[in-house]
């Protein structure tokens, strides 16, 4: 059996800088508000027009398949997570390989939201393994800025999230102790509401355990409607303390998890690229871990959460500045909506 290796790793991140200074135009809100709560100064934004999901997908693609010395001809298989699609329907992965030229090959589309690309990684690593595939081109790509609530009512969710995307090729190899060595993956709905965007959707609400608002919901249907508008339930919402309280309790987990399936331990990390959920998350971890500075890699302080998108996006800085050399162990964690988590640990 194979193990898989990433061979190549790019990243995109829209021209458009947005500063929580520039946000205060649209919301009552400050930079030392955002930064005390999330760590964030600042996070990309894509052109309204013209810039999707799937494009920023091509653009990290591109750079992923040509560092890993192959061709878009040549990919077999894509795994594409976002919660962001620019369809509701078709997926992404078959916007991706339409763009890019490529044969007909399988598309799979990932909806694990912030642990996506963990989700999409594992899979891969599966299908590398058998021998099913020889080059998957796996991504992480979001346009969180068209379908958030920019006013005061919204500003604890909007002022956290940002647009981008992250691409790695998954290639087999030979090699005994390189490559991922194992990914582990968990979810728990009871608390789903906590975080989530409840429509467009089939439900139209039935699992918040509250009566119809509208009449639509009694007709079975759910359409767009001025009060959901007014309401905010049109937008994501979110828990905050919820979100923050189970993650500081499941990344520490995770990463325990993996860890201990390949006998090793947290001093054996070179270092960990977490999810850019919140700043707050990854120093608690990195304190409850006792991990030094060197060994967690943090940029939610440049692009906000970019969900899907932020594994990859991180992975592929740190790896440009040389964070990241031959030989190193690098683990990768995620918690999100669902909710859903989990990690990957790999010797590069």
């Amino acid at each position: 059996m194979f193990q898989s290796k990433i061979a190549g790793i790019g990243y995109y991140v829209p021209k458009n800088v947005y500063t929580n200074q520039d946000l205060t135009r649209f919301m009552d809100t400050s930079d030392e508000w955002i930064q005390e709560r999330t760590g964030i100064k600042e996070r990309r934004y894509a052109d309204r027009i013209g810039e999707t999901t799937t494009t920023m997908a091509v653009e990290a693609s591109k750079i992923a398949i040509e560092r890993a010395n192959t061709t878009a001809e040549e990919i077999d298989f894509i795994i594409f997570a976002t919660l962001s699609p620019d369809y509701y329907f078709p997926g992404c992965g078959v916007l991706l390989q339409r763009e890019m030229g490529m044969k007909e090959v399988g598309a799979l589309d990932i909806r694990n939201q912030c642990s996506g690309f963990i989700y999409a990684l594992s899979v891969a690593d599966q299908f590398i393994k058998t021998g099913m595939y020889k080059n998957i081109l796996v991504v992480g790509s979001e346009k969180h800025s068209f379908a958030l609530d920019y006013s005061t009512r919204g500003r604890s969710v909007s002022v956290i999230f940002g647009d981008g995307a992250g691409a790695v090729v998954l290639q087999p190899t030979t090699e005994a102790d390189k490559g991922i060595l194992s990914t582990h993956l968990h979810s728990d709905g009871a608390d789903a509401e906590k975080l989530a965007m409840y429509y467009p959707g089939a439900s139209g609400g039935i699992w918040l355990d509250e009566k119809p608002k509208w009449p639509e919901q009694e007709l079975g249907g759910m359409l767009m409607t001025a009060e959901m508008l007014e309401d905010g339930t049109a937008f994501p919402v979110m828990d905050g303390q919820a979100v923050f309280k189970k993650a500081v309790v499941k990344f520490p987990e995770v990463i325990g998890e993996a860890l201990a399936k390949n006998n090793l331990t947290t001093q054996d990390i070179t270092l960990l690229v977490p999810h850019q959920a919140n700043l707050r998350i990854s120093q608690f971890i990195q304190k409850t871990l006792k991990l030094n500075d060197d060994q967690v890699f943090n940029n939610i302080q440049k692009y906000g959460n970019t969900t899907a998108a932020s594994v990859p996006i991180a992975l592929c800085e740190a790896w440009e500045a040389g964070k990241i050399k031959e030989g190193d162990l690098i683990c990768l964690a995620a918690f999100g909506a669902g909710f859903t988590w989990g990690s990957a640990l790999i010797r590069w």
